[in-house]
Parts: C-alpha cells; sequence; structure tokens
C-alpha cells in the first residue's frame, strides 16, 4: 500500500544506501528503521487502523506483538479494532529470551488461551522472528488467525505457503540481501551500519 510507505518515508523510516545486518545475519542496502516510526504517534496510530481495517471481520480477540517495539503496534490495533468492533480487543506481547526465543511473561499466555490471535510485526526478511511469535501462541492454546507485518521484503520467499500461516503485509518493499561472505558491499569496502540495525552486535562478534 502506497499510503503505508508515504507515512515510513515521512518519518524518515526507510533507509538506502547504507550496509546493514539484520537480526538474522543478512547484509542489505535498506532498511525499515521502526525506530524512526515510534515516536509519531499519529503515523503509528493510521498504520495500526489499516491493520484494523483489514481484519475488522475475522472476530479478532487478542492482538499479539513481540517485544519491545512491537507492544505500540499491538495495542494500537487492538485499540482500533475495539472502536470498529465495539468490543474490547485485547493487546499482549511475548518477549525474547536469552536463547532469542520469543515467549509469554506476565501470565500473558492465559489471555491467548482459546482466543482467536492476530501477530503483528514492523517487517520481515526471513520470517524467523514472527513465527517464534506463532510458536507460543500456538503452545499457549491460541488460534492464529492471522499474521501480518507493515512491509514484506522479500514477498517470493515469505509468505503464506512458505511460512505455513495466514500471512500478509500491508506494503512490499524488495530488499536484495546476502550473507557475509557473498556480500557485495562488504567487497566494495562499505562500511556497517551501527546505528541502526545488528551491525554493532555482528562486528563486536567478529573481534
Amino acid at each position: 500500500m502506497s499510503e503505508v510507505i508515504g507515512i515510513l518515508k515521512k518519518v524518515g523510516a526507510i533507509i538506502t544506501d547504507s550496509h546493514f545486518v539484520g537480526t538474522s545475519g543478512l547484509h542489505f542496502d535498506t532498511y525499515i528503521n521502526k525506530d524512526a516510526l515510534l515516536p509519531h504517534t499519529e503515523e503509528v496510530s493510521r498504520i495500526c487502523q489499516i491493520f484494523a481495517e483489514k481484519y475488522k471481520d475475522d472476530n479478532i480477540e487478542v492482538v499479539v506483538s513481540p517485544a519491545v517495539a512491537g507492544i505500540p503496534f499491538s495495542q494500537w490495533t487492538a485499540y482500533h479494532l475495539t472502536k470498529i468492533c465495539k468490543k474490547e480487543i485485547l493487546s499482549v506481547f511475548t518477549e525474547k529470551t536469552p536463547e532469542n526465543d520469543q515467549i509469554f511473561k506476565r501470565g500473558y499466555e492465559e489471555y491467548v488461551k482459546e482466543k482467536r490471535v492476530l501477530i503483528l510485526e514492523d517487517s520481515t526478511q526471513t520470517g524467523g522472528s514472527v513465527m517464534k511469535v506463532v510458536k507460543s501462541v500456538k503452545q499457549a492454546g491460541g488460534k492464529v488467525i492471522g499474521v501480518c507485518v507493515i512491509v514484506n521484503k522479500d514477498a517470493e520467499k515469505i509468505n503464506a505457503k512458505s511460512l505455513g500461516v495466514a500471512f500478509d503485509s500491508l506494503a512490499e518493499l524488495p530488499v536484495q540481501t546476502y550473507r557475509g561472505k557473498d556480500c557485495p558491499l562488504c567487497k566494495k569496502g562499505i562500511p556497517i551500519n551501527t546505528v541502526v540495525g545488528h551491525g554493532k552486535k555482528f562486528l563486536e562478534k567478529k573481534k
């Protein structure tokens, strides 16, 4: 959806012409920086209103996102769904473990048990992170009705068929990724961005 890309560009959340490393360890030159979006509550609310409109007819009962940055997406979307559906839609979140999983804490698994759940994330490159949330929802006894991200960066590889769940996105922005040993950005000597993304951690591990 062009409106979503427009919002991300407006707040400076789409960064191009740099050298990034993602959570998966893949390298790429375009980054969706959710941290640039989150301070702008009106824009976050609008994106979540689009999420809510998309799933308003699916009888969603709980919205789940991974902490920390995903919490506003879960809360705002639940808020808009509550207004649209005229019934309370709950918002909870998973949290990262030392093993890099996403699990429910604080007793939140009880809120998704036997409930119809919508899972939201900001963007996806491999689908790995969001599938950890899917796993936790299923283990808690929740029914995953849909998984949706703001931006899908590789729609050819990341889709409902490849992930095995009902998956969609609000917008697509194709981004070419590379393994470290094959990265042309590395070969050109373009410095890894250590301000956004996981470049700083990547370089620290290489030491």
